[in-house]
């Protein structure tokens, strides 16, 4: 059973004890240390509560009406005998019987997947090519996106969670050492208490770059958390597939990734066709570069990442490359 597996059902579990009227200070210790165990157990406990709690069946369970046909105790749970409040006492175990239900058999379209929030209780913002927005969360921490980027933040009093669907996001982290602050990229998950950093996904490729404080970035698989690595300040970690190369200890390397802030590019040493690949990212207008040699020119200083017509005239008159231009593309060729 893997690691997700057992996470669920283990909050399933704990859902329909703290149910039970003999919850004891002890079990309250012994369910507080499972989910301080792991973020793992404790976003299975949060996801697996908050969806059951939103769900009409549980709302009509809790006014004490009558189990409704299709709530019909299951055949292998043990029935409860009539006691002095007979609905007080049922409650509990329709609710263990549709927990059984939501784990194992799927009854309700409530997801558990780590790479999805509860919609109820998830924000989610976007930005279009070029585009860039500031947004305050409720915590006090901040978050930038850059261009046509898309995350989903769900910020409150019980859990800190931001989903970087795609494009890039940098983020100054208000410090709480009693709630992590959480952001879901691919596969990789990166944890941190309080600092600034920022995150980028392009496909299966995720790119962590800190610029205060310290990171941890887990590679998240199908059993659960697999291999950690710490950065800190002036750190940059590249993670694609099971391999994380980190960049240590580079803090212009850290400024020059961060330079979209103020509107700028910023490339050292970097192949034309790279340096492409970045502006096209801000602009609708394509750069196309073509030919045996341009795509390995190699480009080095700060560019205004809204004008690609201006760079490529500065290319031109540096290094004497044809340009053609379209209303599509402009084509940059040795």
């Amino acid at each position: 059973m893997s690691r997700l597996r057992k996470a669920q059902e283990r909050a399933a579990q704990w859902i329909v004890a703290r149910e039970e009227p003999g919850w004891t200070s002890r079990d309250q210790a012994a369910f507080d240390a499972w989910l301080n165990e792991s973020d793992f157990n404790r976003i299975a406990w949060l996801r697996l509560d908050e969806g059951w709690r939103q769900s009409d069946r549980i709302r009509a369970l809790g006014a004490g009406d009558a189990a409704p046909a299709d709530m019909a105790e299951p055949t292998g749970l043990a029935h409860v005998p009539d006691r002095a409040s007979a609905g007080r006492w049922w409650v509990p175990h329709a609710i263990a019987a549709s927990l059984v239900a939501i784990v194992g058999l799927g009854w309700f379209n409530i997801q558990l997947d780590l790479d999805r929030p509860a919609a109820t209780v998830a924000t989610k913002y976007e930005t279009t090519v070029g585009g860039r927005r500031m947004v305050g969360l409720n915590d006090g921490s901040r978050m930038e996106l850059n261009t046509a980027s898309a995350v989903r933040a769900a910020v409150g009093t019980e859990r800190r969670e931001i989903w970087l669907d795609r494009g890039e996001a940098y983020f100054e982290v208000a410090h709480d050492r009693t709630r992590p602050f959480i952001v879901h990229a691919g596969g990789r998950q990166v944890t941190v208490l309080g600092t600034k950093f920022s995150v980028r996904r392009d496909g299966d490729k995720v790119i962590v770059s800190v610029l205060e404080g310290r990171v941890r970035v887990d590679d998240i698989g199908s059993a659960g958390i697999g291999r950690s690595t710490t950065i800190a300040g002036g750190d940059i970690a590249v993670a694609r597939g099971p391999a994380t190369l980190v960049t240590a200890k580079s803090e212009e390397r850290v400024e020059g990734a961060l330079a979209w802030r103020e509107g700028m590019l910023s490339f050292d040493q970097t192949r034309l066709a790279d340096v492409a690949a970045e502006f096209n990212r801000y602009n609708r207008k394509q750069l196309i570069v073509t030919g045996p040699d341009a795509p390995d020119m190699q480009i080095g200083g700060t560019f205004p990442s809204s004008k690609p017509r201006a760079f490529v005239a500065l290319l031109r008159d540096a290094y004497g490359v044809r340009v053609e231009e379209s209303e599509e593309a402009i084509r940059i060729s040795d």
